[in-house]
């Protein structure tokens, strides 16, 4: 079973650098549109059974682009969306920026797996949403199965280190995740292994 782990396209909201994990705003640019039929056509040799995605527009206007090309279902998910930002959500102004990254700094360099912004999520929240799901998927599926999972770069950064044998966190921040590029990876006996992380091949550690 193989399982592509997708950056959406770029947004509206990555141009405006504002902070836009809530509700159906801030969809793909033109540009964001066109990096996404080009990596459907990059994934059209590949049959895949199902995509999944993340709830919030970019994610799903790159999900629809996606299995307009390849012809597979799109099952929305809430395992798969950026974490909410709380107070600074819909903010584009310094101070909300340095929340952000606070909050990241917390979970990364001290640990403390609780820490939020106000009425935001914590990496204990998105862990008890996408790891269980992970899971399931994997169980659910076929072994020759092909999926797609269509997300955003902080909660891949977070937490596909927690599902693979082989990528951990310094190596992605040496390789960060590029819009419309895809972690290609293979559950094996050993765990879910990372074989191509957003166009780079990765050496199988397990």
């Amino acid at each position: 079973m193989k399982l592509y782990f997708l950056r959406h396209g770029e947004s509206e909201a990555n141009i405006l650098a504002v902070i836009s994990n809530r509700g159906m705003v801030h969809g793909l640019t033109e540009k964001g549109r066109h990096q996404a039929a080009m990596l459907a056509e990059d994934l059209r040799h590949v049959t895949v059974k199902q995509i999944y995605s993340s709830p919030l527009l970019r994610a799903q206007q790159t999900a629809e682009i996606l299995a307009h090309t390849l012809g597979a279902p799109i099952e929305i998910t809430d395992a798969l969306r950026e974490f909410d930002c709380g107070i600074a959500e819909g903010r584009a102004d310094e101070a909300a920026w340095d929340l952000h990254r606070g909050v990241v700094c917390e979970w990364l360099e001290n640990k403390n797996w609780d820490a939020r912004i106000e009425q935001g999520e914590s990496f204990n929240d998105m862990q008890k949403k996408f790891v269980p799901f992970i899971e399931r998927v994997i169980e659910e599926h076929a072994p020759d199965d092909n999926l797609v999972f269509v997300m955003h770069g902080a909660v891949a950064f977070c937490m596909l280190p927690l599902v693979l044998t082989n990528v951990d966190r310094s190596f992605i921040e040496n390789h960060w995740i590029k819009n419309a590029h895809y972690a290609l990876t293979e559950v094996t006996p050993n765990g879910l292994v990372c074989r191509n992380w957003f166009g780079l091949l990765v050496e199988n550690k397990s």
